[in-house]
C-alpha cells in the first residue's frame, strides 16, 4: 500500500465549537464536525438536521427556465413529437427515465433515445439528431448532455428541431444557440445551489413546468431517481442535493418502485437499509454496465417498467452485463499495470498516459481509476475507435486535470469533463505528442508531495467517546457524498484483541484501548499486510476510520471501516 499523509483538520475559532455543543447538547466532537461543514449556529444545524422539501430553491432562477417550460407545454398542448435525449450512465438514465415517465404522464407523444457508447459516444451527435428528424421530432431535451453541441444544436435547426439542453457540465466559451439552456454553471445563471446533477436539473425542469400547470406535488414521485443520479454521479452531497438524496433514498426504502427493487434484490440489498454508499458501489454500476458494454436503453426500461416480472427481468440483463464487466476490467487493469511497468518511468513521470488499441472503451474510465489507486498519479487510458484514439482521464486530489487537458486543446479532437475526470479525444499520430505535453504539464503544476495520497481527518477521538447518541447523531448527517463524507476519526494508542483476513485481501478485527473496555468490530478494506504487524494484541497503533453500519441477522450494528493504520515505535 502506498504510504499516507494525516492531516487533522483544525477549527480557528473554538468559541464556534463550544456555543453549537452548548446550544445543542452535543460533545464538543459532534460540535466540531457541524463546524467543519460550516454549520456554526443553532438555525443551520436545525436547517441541516430538519431539512424539508419546501426548503428547495424555485426552479424558475434557472436562466433559461421560463422559456423552457412554456415551449414543452406548448409541444404537449399540440401533441407535437419530443424525443428526450440522454447519457448512458446512472445519471443520464435516471433523467432519461424520470422526463419521459413525466411526459408520458401528461399524455405527450414523447420517445427517448441514448446513444451507444462505442458508436456514438457522449453527448448529442449529427446520428442522434438524424435518428430525431426520422422521427419527426419537432422538441429535443437532452438530459445530462449538450453543453457544447453547438454544432450539433445548428445541425438540428435545419430539420426544424428545437433544442432544450439540461445540462450540469462545465460549458466552453461558446454556448450553444438552442431553444432554452438550463445549466446552473453557465455565465450569468442566478441559480443559488450550482451543483445539481443532470437528473437535478431535470427535475427543476419537471419542478417548473408543474408549477405552471398547477400539479405542485407530482415532481415528487420521481425523487428515487434524482437520488439514484445524485449519489452515482459524484456531485457535492451538501444543501439541495443533500435534500434531494435524503427525500429519494426514504422514498427506496419506504417503497421502491419495481425497477429499482429488481436491482436491489439483485445486489442482495434489503429495502429499507439503503444507504448513499450502496448506490454508488451496488447499484450505479449495474445500471453503467449496460451502457459500458451494451445498450444503456436497457436501463432506461429498468427505471420505467411497472411491471414486476420484466423488471426482475431486465434486472438479470443488468447482472450479467455488470458480471461480463468485472472480467473485462480485472484482464484491461492487468494489461494496464504491465505497460506501466515496460513503458512508465514511475520516479520520473508524474503522470500516466497509456494508449492499447483493442481495449474495451467501457472500461478504460474504470481502469484508469483503478491506477490512480494504485500509483496516484494523474493518469489517462486511451484506446482506439473507428482509426481515433479515446479514453478517459481521471485525476488526484490536487490536480485539476479538465485544466491540463485544456492546455492540450490544440492537440486534441475534442475533451470534456471536470476536474478530476474527462473524456477525451485525439489522432493516433498525435498521441505521443499529447504524451509529452500533458507530462510536462504535469511537472510543472505539482509538487512531489501531492503525490502522496492525503487523508484529511476531521477529529481525534477515544474510544469511550463512541456512545450510541455519537453514532446515533453522526448517522443524521447522512446522505453521505463529496463534501458530505462520512467524518474521519483518529484513535490513538489502539490494540488489536482479535483479526483474520477473509477474501485474502481484507482485513477484519476488533480493536480497544487501555482506558475502556469498549471494544469496536473493524474492516480495513486490502488492508491484509497490516495484519502480521497488529497481531498478538500487544502492538499499540493508531487507526484512522469511519462509522460504517454491517447488517446481522436482520440488526444494523456499527462498524469502523478502517482507512489507514500506523504502527507505534516502541520506546
Amino acid at each position: 500500500m502506498i504510504e499516507k499523509r494525516w492531516k487533522l483538520k483544525e477549527v480557528d475559532d473554538l468559541f464556534e465549537i463550544n456555543y453549537l455543543a452548548d446550544s445543542l447538547n452535543i460533545s464538543e466532537i459532534l460540535a466540531k464536525l457541524l463546524v467543519l461543514r460550516d454549520i456554526k449556529t443553532f438555525t443551520q444545524a436545525k436547517s441541516f438536521f430538519r431539512a424539508s422539501l419546501i426548503d428547495l430553491c424555485d426552479p424558475f432562477l434557472m436562466n433559461g427556465m421560463e422559456a423552457a417550460t412554456h415551449r414543452v407545454i406548448e409541444a404537449v398542448t399540440n401533441q407535437e413529437k419530443i424525443l428526450v435525449y440522454g447519457d448512458y450512465d446512472v445519471d443520464g438514465t435516471s433523467s432519461t427515465a424520470m422526463l419521459y415517465m413525466f411526459l408520458k404522464k401528461l399524455e405527450a407523444n414523447v420517445d427517448y433515445f441514448i446513444p451507444n457508447r462505442i458508436k456514438e459516444g457522449y453527448g448529442i451527435s449529427m446520428q442522434g439528431i438524424d435518428y430525431a428528424k426520422e422521427l419527426e421530432v419537432k422538441l429535443l431535451i437532452s438530459v445530462d448532455c449538450g453543453i457544447t453541441a453547438v454544432d450539433e444544436v445548428e445541425y438540428a435547426k435545419k430539420f426544424g428541431i428545437d433544442v432544450i439542453i439540461c445540462d450540469h457540465h462545465q460549458p466552453k466559451e461558446k454556448l450553444p444557440d438552442c431553444y432554452a439552456l438550463l445549466d446552473p454553471i453557465k455565465p450569468n445563471c442566478n441559480y443559488p445551489f450550482k451543483y445539481l446533477s443532470g437528473a437535478g436539473v431535470t427535475f427543476k425542469l419537471i419542478q417548473g413546468i408543474c408549477e405552471r400547470i398547477g400539479k405542485r406535488e407530482e415532481p415528487m414521485e420521481y425523487l428515487d431517481l434524482v437520488a439514484l443520479a445524485g449519489a452515482a454521479d459524484i456531485v457535492p452531497l451538501i444543501d439541495e442535493n443533500r435534500l434531494l438524496v435524503k427525500e429519494g433514498l426514504a422514498q427506496i426504502n419506504r417503497s421502491p418502485r419495481p425497477g429499482i427493487k429488481a436491482l436491489l434484490n439483485s445486489a442482495k440489498i434489503s429495502p429499507g437499509n439503503l444507504n448513499s454508499g450502496q448506490i454508488v458501489f451496488a447499484l450505479a454500476p449495474r445500471i453503467n454496465a449496460v451502457g459500458r458494454l451494451s445498450e444503456a436503453k436497457t436501463a432506461v426500461e429498468l427505471m420505467i417498467t411497472n411491471d414486476d416480472v420484466e423488471a426482475t427481468r431486465l434486472a438479470l440483463v443488468l447482472e450479467k452485463e455488470n458480471y461480463e464487466r468485472r472480467k473485462i476490467d480485472v484482464d484491461t487493469l492487468a494489461e494496464a499495470i504491465e505497460k506501466v511497468v515496460d513503458s512508465v518511468d514511475i520516479i520520473e513521470d508524474l503522470a500516466i498516459v497509456l494508449h492499447e488499441e483493442n481495449w474495451h472503451p467501457g472500461v478504460i474510465g474504470i481502469v484508469a481509476s483503478r491506477l490512480v489507486e494504485k500509483y496516484y498519479k494523474p493518469t489517462v487510458m486511451l484506446t482506439t475507435i473507428d482509426g481515433i484514439a479515446k479514453g478517459s482521464a481521471r485525476s488526484i486530489a490536487s490536480f485539476n486535470i479538465y485544466d491540463a487537458l485544456k492546455e492540450c486543446e490544440d492537440l486534441l479532437i475534442h475533451f470534456g469533463g471536470h476536474e478530476a475526470a474527462a473524456g477525451l479525444a485525439v489522432e493516433i499520430d498525435k498521441i505521443d505528442e499529447f504524451r509529452e505535453r500533458f507530462l510536462k504539464i504535469v511537472k510543472e503544476k505539482i509538487d512531489r508531495n501531492d503525490l502522496i495520497p492525503e487523508i484529511t481527518i476531521d477529529s481525534k477521538i477515544k474510544l469511550s467517546e463512541i456512545t450510541a447518541k455519537f453514532i446515533r447523531i453522526v448517522d443524521q448527517f447522512s446522505p453521505f457524498g463529496p463534501k458530505n463524507m462520512r467524518p474521519v476519526l483518529w484513535a490513538e494508542n489502539v490494540h488489536s484483541i482479535s483479526s483474520r483476513i477473509i477474501s485474502g485481501k481484507h482485513l477484519v478485527l476488533t480493536i480497544k484501548q487501555e482506558d475502556s473496555d469498549k471494544v469496536f468490530d473493524c474492516i480495513g478494506f486490502n488492508m491484509a499486510e497490516f495484519a502480521p504487524l497488529i497481531n498478538g494484541g500487544t502492538v499499540k497503533f493508531d487507526t484512522v476510520f469511519s462509522i460504517d453500519q454491517m447488517v446481522k441477522d436482520g440488526k444494523v450494528f456499527p462498524q469502523f471501516r478502517i482507512k489507514d493504520i500506523k504502527i507505534k515505535e516502541n520506546k
